[in-house]
């Protein structure tokens, strides 16, 4: 794997650039990637000084694809001799942590300068611990004691079993990036958690104010799996009526559901409860959009961008969507318009016949497989590498 084909190239498009126009909006943008080559090459603190960029984050997807691919970024720990010692998950251990402590100290000066809002560049405990609330605390805890650095996150993710975790980890201190969110009922348990982590650190007189948390919530894979639902209905569908329904819908849910999950956090974050964490220093968990590269070419190819700019947010973005709002992306306050209209999206949706729940519980399912068997794969690819044992 190249540089070239697979980070933003710095300087594309004309005029002002779209991305740094983000933080005027009050949304933060991050990278969804990682990889030793623009660490070293001074790429990312090019990134950071002409694109705004707030932070980055990675999964065992982007990691498995920078060890395996054609890039020799890694080939200095895979065939040390140390490497020998270990099994392909310690082997990726110390490839990952590398890789995210170079990272995070690249990005100190925007945590600092930021007084820890933004900065940080999130590291994910292994997936398939996704349904163990006991193994993701002690994982999430080692990760956090051996990277070492304050603008760490450690991804968890927003199964039942992980959100017991999130409660326990934010009220033993350490930053978490909540991940796999789909249903705004699941965000409202996370923001549950999250809160009342702060409350239980602050009663025992421990200092909120230095932690830092984003729930991440998936997009585009909504309309992806609705999508193709409204097409079997569609196909089958007689009644104009119902045709014009299902194709009403088309490419408008996930963005309607995120603008409503976005209005419930503005309620959470203004409540009295929320305002006695505020002043100990406490800073909301703010909501993260991810999976923001638009998957349907009828799309506009940064309309998962476009549409989901406000304030105390963040948008991790993919390279390729990240060079191409950068190119010719539209700045606009896109997350606060025609919520009424999102409602009706959702209300048209059960009219439809598609039940949101049912959609979202899928999602979560099938996003702890994925990044279960990505990890699975990532490990075969260190193995493999290094000619050590997975």
């Amino acid at each position: 794997m190249t540089t070239t084909s697979t980070i933003p190239n710095v300087g594309a498009g004309q005029g002002t650039n779209p991305l740094k126009g983000l933080l005027a909006y009050g949304q933060s943008p991050w990278l969804d990637f990682i990889q030793r080559n623009i660490l070293l090459n001074g790429e990312l603190k090019r990134l950071i000084a002409e694109d705004g960029l707030r932070g980055m984050t990675s999964n065992p997807a982007i990691f498995e694809k920078a060890i395996d691919g054609a890039s020799t970024d890694y080939n200095d720990l895979l065939s040390s001799p140390e490497a020998k010692t270990l099994n392909a998950k310690g082997l990726y251990e110390k490839i990952a942590i590398r890789d995210v402590q170079d990272a995070a100290d690249i990005f100190k000066a925007v945590y600092n300068e930021s007084k820890r809002y933004d900065g940080y560049v999130s590291l994910e405990v292994s997936p398939t611990l996704a349904n163990n609330t006991k193994d993701t605390i002690e994982e999430a805890r080692r990760l956090w004691k051996t990277v070492n650095r304050e603008n760490l996150m450690v991804k968890v993710p927003a199964t039942p079993e992980g959100i017991p975790a999130i409660r326990q980890l934010i009220e033993d201190g350490i930053n978490i990036n909540v991940t796999l969110l789909f249903a705004q009922s699941a965000y409202e348990k996370v923001a549950e958690a999250f809160i009342s982590g702060l409350e239980a650190r602050a009663a025992k007189g421990e200092d909120v104010s230095k932690i830092a948390s984003v729930a991440s919530f998936f997009v585009s894979r909504i309309d992806t799996l609705i999508d193709g639902k409204l097409d079997e209905k569609l196909n089958a569908a007689t009644d104009p009526a119902q045709k014009d329904l299902f194709t009403s819908l088309q490419g408008k849910v996930a963005i309607a559901n995120a603008k409503l999950t976005y209005r419930k956090y503005q309620e959470i974050y203004g409540s009295a409860r929320w305002k006695a964490l505020a002043a100990k220093g406490a800073q909301t968990q703010r909501l993260l959009w991810a999976s923001t590269s638009t998957k349907n070419k009828k799309y506009r190819d940064v309309t998962y961008v476009e549409e989901l700019i406000g304030k105390d947010t963040v948008d991790t973005i993919p390279p390729a969507t990240f060079d191409a709002f950068r190119d010719h992306g539209k700045l606009r306050n896109s997350l606060v318009e025609n919520v009424e209209a999102a409602q009706k999206t959702m209300d048209d949706l059960a009219k439809a016949g598609i039940s949101m729940k049912e959609v979202t519980e899928k999602l979560v399912t099938d996003g702890v497989k994925l990044f279960a068997d990505a990890f699975v794969k990532l490990l075969g690819a260190t193995g493999k590498s290094a000619g050590v044992k997975a």
